[in-house]
């Protein structure tokens, strides 16, 4: 069962007066909303709409949301055109994965909006959201209200222990890991227990709980960092934090990457400036680069001299603390240095 804190309501301010200018496209708005939740989009096999092919600004983004189901299935988009409030509604519903997808149809809305009071009752949701400012109102106090409710969430452990997950990796009872049934794989969250305000920050790698009234299933680690084992329930609130390649695990500020060797050679997302013990660095790029040598915190030098193509991944996985120093190249002899701070706090909370 949920609740929300009332002064969340309370603070609700008519969307009509928290903006000026001329409004904002169905693209624009769009990439707006996917910004806030910090999340790459996954490589697809769905067809780009028409109007927003490959290559252009934010085709990524969109076609991915559309193989997801968060944008209507068609040939257009219409990029260009103003974002009406009622879109902008149920994009921001379908990308803080509120309910099942399936359940969130144009249909649905005034019903979410019963239970996810936004926006002001009065507000018309055909005409076009009138500014960013607007948009980001609208964001902010939806993810405000989805921080304030509340959960029940329960442990698993020892029956599941090495069985595979939904997101495709065996299930280990002492990681900092989580089941949910919407939030995407590889979500971060931070659960926080209201009776003691303890929290834990928790990686979505499995499906469920299935039970009725229960949101989440924590690890038995995740579990016993917010309330005793003996327990096996507890009230707790959801912050969703973002991808994991994209947040650190330990504080959940966004994370940094180093992705230019040169000008023209870049990585697909890059050495990132702190990363966990345990955590793979996987290097990719769409031109030929070498990975010359890595520095490991204890000053030897491991010379590697491995030439990665387009299509091929190089990966190291740090096992201690410190600084580690990549020495990468290009074709043509450029060579740069890229250092990665590793720690346990990303991993252990």
């Amino acid at each position: 069962m949920r609740r929300f804190a009332l002064f969340v309501v309370l603070c609700l301010l008519p969307l009509s007066v928290l903006g000026e200018g001329g409004g904002i496209t169905r693209r624009d708005g769009f990439l707006m909303i996917w910004e806030g939740i910090r999340r790459d989009p996954d490589p697809t096999s769905e067809q780009p709409f028409a109007d927003v092919p490959e290559g252009e600004r934010g085709s990524e983004q969109i076609t991915y949301a559309k193989a997801r189901g968060i944008l209507e299935d068609g040939e257009l988009f219409h990029p260009d055109e103003p974002l009406n409030f009622s879109d902008a509604v149920l994009w921001l519903f379908r990308t803080r994965n509120v309910t099942d997808i399936d359940a969130m149809t144009p249909e649905a809305v005034p019903e979410l909006l019963e239970q996810y009071p936004f926006i002001h009752t009065s507000q018309d949701l055909s005409v076009p959201v009138s500014s960013s400012d607007t948009l980001l109102a609208m964001a902010a106090s939806l993810d405000t209200l989805l921080a304030s409710e509340e959960h029940e969430v329960s442990l698993y452990s020892e029956k599941f222990q090495g069985k595979g997950t939904a997101c495709g990796e065996p299930f280990d009872m002492n990681a900092l890991t989580a089941a949910h049934r919407t939030f995407p794989c590889n979500t971060l969250v931070k659960v926080t227990n209201t009776e003691n305000d303890q929290s834990v920050i928790v990686r979505i790698n499995d499906r469920g709980p299935y039970v009725d009234g229960r949101d989440m299933d924590l690890s038995l680690e995740a579990f016993t960092r917010i309330a005793p084992r003996s327990q096996g329930v507890a009230r707790a609130k959801f912050q969703r934090l973002g991808d994991s390649a994209l947040v650190d695990a330990c504080d959940g500020t966004l994370r940094r990457y180093q992705k230019r060797i040169t000008r023209d050679v870049r990585f697909d997302r890059g050495v990132p400036n702190m990363s966990s013990v345990g955590e793979p660095v996987t290097l990719t790029s769409i031109r030929p680069f070498v990975v010359r040598s890595v520095l490991y915190p204890d000053g030897s030098v491991e010379r590697i001299e491995d030439w990665v193509n387009p299509g091929e991944v190089f990966s190291l996985t740090p096992s201690t603390m410190g600084p580690f120093v990549f020495r990468v190249g290009t074709v043509d002899g450029r060579v740069r240095e890229m250092q990665m701070d590793v720690w346990e706090c990303a991993t252990h909370g």
